[in-house]
């Protein structure tokens, strides 16, 4: 009697719960045909009506550069959005997630024509280098293009300038207007192309784009800030995905110095090419590696100076090799303004040239310790005294191009002898400022 009483307690809980499921199956049936459930989590989303689309803003309004009205990619505008010309015609529904804003063709060099489009900004200089001289006054700023594979040939024996010319017709078609009748790269039009670009851009503001000089890769901008006058060059750059030169073989010595880990690991970076006329051509065709490739290899070679890897740092040992540089570009720079005409051939960069051999002849730390700068000094002071003696100072990366000429003898003995005069009068330029 027992089993039979538990028997039928357990047959109507199977039945009350069975007859529980077929209401909910009703339920959910309901739900799907009918309207939305009120009540439940699953009701309630499958209910849900999709928000409607933004409606349309009218075109018009100022570019991001806030420099025109009326682009053809302006921002889309709102209520307050001025029209530039009649009314457009009905664009369809924007996206939920549309962006706000576009990219603009009359933004600065970017969008001329596509051909400045990759332009990449890349520092360079005394500034960024930490060893400028006296007042941050000149600036160096270098606008560096990505280009397809180029082939490159020489123009002369030196192994510093070349030719380039595109190896096949690129999918962009924005450097077909760069080239001349034979089907090389102009570094003619491309630096008229961006000096015009940047002259339209600065001309309601108060920068001035001075003269070009001849074989001059940069387009200065002076910017008057009384009482004095800051000075930007901007440069063009092509970035080229490509092995060095062969002219850079032997160049780079920095093996005793810095390691040859280090040097093998700045030859596999890309180069950069520059507009620099040859002096024995009239017009500016050939691109040059000469004053760009140490230009972006100075700020790592000269952060990372020392033969040991703790130099200058923290908790390391002080040299003396950036205050070296330092003292020479400040001479060289005052002999400079003192003759103008006699000393106009030479620039710092000269200076650091002899300072780059000067660490690979003495690369050890010892040489260069910090209680020795005035013998640190005075022993790279010969070393440039000497290559101005047999007019010979060889290009730290290109060691078969020289950068001192001997149909420049005469302004070479001029400086020998204003340093030799400095020397022995225990270097009065230095004091008088004081």
């Amino acid at each position: 009697e027992e089993r039979e009483a538990v028997s039928a307690r357990g047959g109507r809980a199977r039945g009350a719960r069975g007859a529980r499921s077929p209401a909910r199956a009703a339920g959910r049936g309901a739900g799907r045909a009918g309207p939305p459930c009120s009540g439940g989590r699953r009701g309630r989303r499958r209910g849900r009506t999709r928000r409607p689309a933004r409606p349309a803003r009218a075109r018009g309004g100022p570019c991001r550069c806030r420099r025109r009205t009326g682009c053809r990619r302006a921002p889309l505008g709102g209520a307050g959005a001025v029209s530039a010309g009649p009314a457009p015609r009905p664009a369809p529904p924007a996206p939920l997630r549309a962006p706000r804003y576009r990219w603009c063709r009359c933004g600065g060099a970017r969008g001329r024509g596509g051909a400045f489009g990759g332009l990449e900004r890349l520092s360079a200089g005394s500034y960024y280098e930490h060893v400028k001289v006296g007042a941050p006054d000149e600036f160096d700023i270098m606008l560096t293009l990505p280009v397809p594979p180029l082939q490159l040939d020489a123009c002369d024996d030196t192994g510093a300038f070349y030719y380039a010319t595109l190896k096949r017709n690129p999918k962009e078609m924005y450097l077909s207007r760069f080239l001349d009748e034979e089907g090389k790269l102009s570094a003619f039009k491309m630096l008229e192309a961006l000096r015009k670009i940047i002259k339209e851009e600065v001309k309601n503001i108060k920068v001035t784009v001075t003269r070009k000089k001849v074989g001059c890769p940069a387009i200065t901008l002076q910017i008057q800030k009384p009482p004095s006058e800051i000075s930007v060059d901007i440069i063009l750059a092509l970035k080229v995905h490509h092995s060095w030169p062969l002219s850079t073989k032997d160049g780079l010595p920095v093996g005793e110095w810095l390691g040859t880990k280090v040097r093998k690991n700045l030859r596999y970076q890309d180069f950069y090419l520059v507009a620099k006329q040859n002096k024995e051509e009239k017009v500016l065709r050939g691109i040059s590696p000469t004053d760009n490739k140490p230009v972006l290899w100075r700020t790592e070679i000269i952060t990372n100076h020392g033969n040991g890897k703790t130099c200058c740092e923290s908790d390391g040992v002080r040299c003396c090799r950036k205050d070296c540089l330092k003292l020479l570009k400040y001479l060289l720079q005052q002999l400079k303004t003192k003759h103008q005409k006699e000393l106009q051939k030479f620039c710092s960069y000269h200076a650091k040239t002899a300072f780059f051999h000067s660490c690979a002849m003495w690369p050890r730390d010892e040489d260069w310790r910090w209680e020795d700068l005035d013998r640190c000094f005075h022993r790279y002071l010969e070393y440039f005294l000497d290559c101005l003696q047999k007019s010979r100072l060889p290009h730290f990366f290109i060691p078969q191009y020289n950068l001192l000429s001997q149909n420049d003898r005469a302004s070479q003995d001029f400086l020998i002898r204003e340093i030799n005069y400095q020397i022995n009068n225990r270097f009065p330029i230095f004091l008088q400022d004081n």
